[in-house]
């Protein structure tokens, strides 16, 4: 007799008895016979979502697994939808897709579904980036486009991130109107017999026009002429990035390039590393030892989908140390901000947006140069939704977030690790033109802004166990905000479940014009930040620290250095983390 919930069992027989594969259905079959009810019940507690990143999940079979049926029910309740949204108009759609396993495989069952339901389908000849995608959605003219990846998630994984006529991945109405479509859909009602007169392949011709933009963007191209040698170590790690990131650095005028032999094969199972993320000291690994080798300026890293770059820099101590997505982020800014002053085109219309949980630093350098930073909440969409908006009003500078991802300029509406790389490059030259690193250039902002220093803490909860027990996480915290940390007393709760930002001194209340997510941020007296938040993409929630005091000089930085993280390391503590 099975041991398996009854909602659970009837999904499992539903795909036993439906219009499945037969591997399919064997692998149930043993799974039943095996009475394996866990892998069972996590593959089919619930249906997948779309979340910050779209769909993503574990490649196996099941409604909550990323396999042909999952990826084509996303694709028969998209195209639904678009036909729905664009009537009698002809309707075109974008399709790339990154280096992981089956991830090919994936965006042909999308381009096929797509053009059995009478879709026009633009579909990239091999592997690419996926602002590439974002990019040619806009550059086409397309309504939607796909692109299937998992980022920078385990070899396990694998997704399917859905952008709108933007080039940005759904948002409200359009991600829950896509999901009510997609739950509508059975086996039977997915299309799978392609029409090869819908489907046209693109490649360079793309690339060539997304790289100009990147290149017109330069800021200072005199520098990168004087400094064209400096010696940049760059890591796909196995991903999509070598298809692009080693162009852009040629054509911006970078001729001292060293691509890691050992990372630059295109590869789903991420042979050398743990896990394929460049927040993830390890993966940076044998890049560092080239860059040691080398006597290299810069060392970069980008992730499968090439959205996200981490970089290492020599210190002022000329040690290698990897620089976090938060510091990584506010030199970017400062750059932009800085170079926009000093040749005089700032002006009261430009931006720059971050997410809520990014460094409060952002803020502090844009009001100063009186540039407005809008905050919002985790998840590129949500930066592009305010472009949206805000297109053909006002101008957008550049922004990103913490996890390591950053967009220069508006033509594409995702994090872009390729505009990433050739901004650090040249901001790199720049700091060497002027007899500095860009460590040097972060202790400069921190002297003039206030040395603020973040950390992350991410605990992993797999499973339906692993979601209650986040679930409960948060619910403690909301019913018991913590009183003081780190010695400082808590003033200021926000909930963004509720919608609300409360005074815990006074009991005042005042809404947060954000959308609801399920985020917690509790701010101290003396200005420190924490954040606790469930991932969209992966089964872990994370708690975001942010702590901030005054450098005096370039000599108490160690000092104020090791200060800081001490508060970090007390505030974990008061929160049993």
């Amino acid at each position: 007799m099975s041991n398996l919930p009854v909602e659970i069992e009837a999904k499992v027989e539903q795909w036993l008895l439906g219009n499945y594969d037969e591997t399919t259905k064997n692998i149930l079959k043993d799974l039943k016979e095996q009475n394996d009810t866990t892998t069972l019940v996590d593959a089919f507690y619930k249906d997948l979502e779309f979340g910050t990143g779209g769909l993503r999940g574990i490649m196996g079979v099941g409604s909550n697994r990323i396999n042909k049926y999952t990826i084509g029910m996303a694709t028969q309740g998209l195209a639904n939808y678009l036909l729905q949204c664009f009537p009698n108009e002809t309707i075109k759609v974008a399709i790339a897709h990154d280096s992981r396993n089956q991830s090919d495989y994936f965006a042909q069952i999308t381009a096929h579904v797509f053009s059995a339901n009478g879709i026009e389908v633009y579909f990239f000849d091999q592997l690419r980036p996926t602002p590439e995608l974002s990019f040619a959605i806009r550059h086409l003219g397309c309504k939607s486009g796909v692109v299937l990846t998992a980022s920078h998630n385990p070899k396990e994984y694998n997704g399917y991130k859905a952008y709108w006529t933007d080039g940005a991945q759904l948002v409200a109405p359009h991600d829950k109107n896509v999901i009510a479509e997609v739950q509508k859909i059975q086996v039977d009602d997915i299309k799978f017999t392609k029409d090869d007169r819908k489907i046209h392949v693109i490649g360079k011709d793309i690339d060539e026009v997304y790289l100009d933009k990147i290149k017109a963007l330069s800021i200072s191209p005199e520098a990168i002429k004087k400094q064209s040698d400096i010696k940049i170590v760059y890591t796909p790690i196995h991903g999509t990035g070598v298809v692009l990131v080693p162009q852009i650095l040629e054509k911006m005028g970078f001729t001292n390039v060293h691509v890691l032999e050992a990372q630059a094969t295109p590869d789903g199972n991420f042979p050398t590393v743990v896990y394929p993320n460049p927040e993830e000291a390890e993966a940076l690994t044998l890049a560092l030892a080239k860059a040691k080798e080398l006597d290299a300026d810069l060392v970069m890293a980008t992730d499968p989908d090439t959205d996200r770059v981490g970089i290492a820099l020599k210190n002022h101590h000329n040690e290698w140390q990897l620089i976090n997505g938060n510091q990584t982020g506010a030199l970017l800014v400062h750059y932009l901000l800085d170079a926009l002053k000093n040749t005089h085109q700032l002006e009261d219309k430009h931006y720059i947006v971050k997410t809520i949980v990014t460094t409060e630093l952002i803020d502090t350098m844009s009001a100063s140069y009186g540039v407005d930073c809008f905050n919002t909440l985790t998840g590129f969409k949500h930066i592009a939704s305010i472009i949206r908006a805000l297109e053909g009003k006002r101008k957008f500078i550049g922004g990103g977030e913490e996890s390591y991802g950053y967009m220069i300029g508006d033509f594409v509406r995702d994090k872009d690790a390729v505009a990433s790389c050739a901004f650090l490059a040249e901001m790199t030259a720049v700091a060497k033109d002027q007899g500095k690193t860009l460590f040097d250039q972060l202790i400069d902002i921190y002297l003039e802004h206030g040395f603020y220093l973040e950390d992350l803490v991410s605990i992993k909860k797999e499973g339906k166990a692993g979601a209650d027990a986040i679930k409960q996480m948060m619910e403690e915290f909301r019913l018991n905000p913590p009183k003081s940390l780190a010695g400082s007393e808590v003033i200021t709760l926000k909930d963004y479940q509720s919608r609300t930002e409360t005074n815990l001194q006074t009991g005042a209340t005042r809404p947060i014009d954000l959308p609801v997510s399920n985020v917690l941020q509790f701010f101290t007296a003396d200005g420190s930040k924490v954040s606790a938040r469930p991932s969209g993409t992966e089964p872990k929630i994370k708690f975001y620290f942010g702590v901030k005091a005054t450098l005096e000089s370039r000599e108490a930085f160690d000092e104020v250095h090791t200060q800081l993280k001490a508060k970090i390391e007390a505030i974990k503590a008061d929160l049993n983390l």
